[in-house]
């Protein structure tokens, strides 16, 4: 395997580029943009360092500059991670049996690593067109990092860059989160006669997000994903045990598939609450939806996406798989800005978990489709 990306993913994983968002007070993403930004522009890549909207924690876009006349290709990658509790020396990459283990290894500083190496061999060869890479923040938590990107740069295709397996993944679920307050009144708890206990009215929400997630798998499922569902996520109510609370706030998420309406999903919601206000005439209740990111599915006759087979192939000498995954990914994004997209990354385990690790194979293998589908789109 080229020592090159191996040693480029080790300084990837030892840097810490938590998500702050979703550990508060961690580092972010700051200290692995530049030094991303640095190794890039040491190889002579046109480097921008630009705003992603989360203050000190920039994007990385780099460009290979084609002759002109010719299609551009991005490859999208995130640089932040989730928190590492419970793990040992997240920050220390070890290799063993050809793992590289460490926080991000797999989710997906291999990815990063083996897109960077592509992008510094296509700036050696004679291409048209040109090749964006784009270093992106809060992946992890609400993708402002290629929101920002997709804003200002546009290309004819992109690869997406996740821990796929070798496998061309072409659909992902969508989510949309809710939060739903009961409103009861506050009153003694020796005072049943003035109290309204809202935890208790909240207890009739989730009885009716039971029977939905029953019903979900029931009805329509996509080929690929399976059906959509929606769980409790986080419940919030009460100040003391000898008070009635005045409110209780549910957080829930529904996961959604291609052709599924957001505005339908949330009506069912509300549909719902009405029944159960009728059914009992002291059940108040307020729903507001929070953040929403649309499913993703590619055409299976997407020229990225027989372009991606094509290569794949060419270097596993095995026939290529496609498939969809159930999380969401910033392909959804960039689909939706126009730009054709495809899912891509190494095989490794241990997504978010405690030992996380790549099968650095793979990631020599998926920085070789890299650069295959380089060549042959942007001649």
């Amino acid at each position: 395997m080229n020592s090159d990306c191996v040693e480029l993913l080790a300084g990837l994983v030892s840097i810490d580029s938590i998500n702050p968002d979703l550990v508060p007070g961690a580092k972010g993403e700051g200290e692995i943009a530049a030094y991303v930004a640095d190794w890039l522009r040491r190889r002579g890549l046109e480097v921008h360092i630009e705003d992603s909207g989360r203050k000190d924690r920039p994007n990385v876009v780099a460009v290979a500059r084609g002759t002109g006349g010719g299609r551009s290709l991005m490859l999208n990658a995130h640089m932040d991670t989730v928190g590492v509790a419970g793990m040992q020396s997240p920050f220390q990459p070890g290799i063993r049996d050809g793992r590289l283990f460490g926080r991000g290894a797999m989710d997906t500083k291999a990815a990063l690593a083996a897109f960077m190496v592509a992008l510094v061999e296509a700036k050696e060869l004679p291409l048209r067109g040109d090749v964006i890479l784009t270093a992106v923040v809060d992946e992890e938590y609400a993708s402002a990092g290629t929101e920002a990107v997709v804003k200002k740069w546009k290309a004819d295709a992109a690869v997406v860059g996740e821990p796929t397996g070798l496998q061309i993944v072409t659909a992902h679920k969508g989510f949309v989160w809710f939060e739903i307050e009961t409103h009861g009144a506050a009153a003694h708890g020796s005072r049943p006669d003035i109290g309204v206990d809202a935890i208790a009215k909240m207890g009739k929400v989730l009885v009716a997000i039971g029977e939905l997630a029953n019903r979900l798998p029931k009805s329509r499922s996509h080929s690929m994903l399976g059906p959509g569902s929606i769980h409790a996520s986080l419940i919030q109510g009460g100040q003391e045990l000898s008070s009635y609370p005045a409110s209780c706030r549910l957080g829930i998420e529904r996961r959604t598939i291609p052709d599924e309406s957001i505005d339908g999903i949330e009506n069912d919601l509300r549909l719902r609450l009405d029944r159960i206000g009728r059914e009992d005439p002291g059940f108040k209740a307020t729903l507001r939806r929070l953040l929403a990111r649309e499913p993703f599915e590619a055409r299976r006759n997407e020229p990225i996406v027989e372009l991606a087979k094509r290569h794949v192939e060419a270097v596993t000498k095995e026939a290529p798989v496609l498939s969809g995954m159930s999380a969401w990914m910033d392909s959804a994004l960039i689909a939706a800005a126009g730009i054709p997209a495809v899912i891509l990354g190494p095989h490794g385990m241990g997504l978010h978990g405690v030992t996380e690790w790549v099968d650095l194979e793979s990631v020599r293998a998926c920085s070789a489709v890299a650069q295959g589908m380089i060549e042959d789109f942007c001649r």
